[in-house]
């Protein structure tokens, strides 16, 4: 079973300017615990995504959201120019 990356360092970042280490220190947790489910090796328990989500004032939703092959070529153009 392939495991979802979760986009926490990109959320963190644009919703409160945050970095992983910021986070994990917030959260009370090991900065170990987030940087793994930041590069997709764990997955954060339901309790933990909640926590997570209320830290960086988010839903789940912005954490998981991907974009389709159509949609990043289409944002590489806008950003290319």
């Amino acid at each position: 079973m392939k495991t979802l990356k979760i986009r926490i360092k990109e959320v963190a970042r644009k919703k409160k300017g945050w970095s992983l280490y910021r986070l994990a220190k917030e959260l009370g947790l090991p900065q170990q615990t987030v940087y793994s489910w930041a590069n997709g090796r764990t997955q954060p328990s339901y309790e933990n995504m909640d926590r997570l989500c209320e830290a960086i004032a988010c839903c789940v939703g912005d954490l998981f959201e991907a974009e389709s092959g159509h949609q990043k070529r289409l944002n590489i153009a806008v950003n290319s120019d």
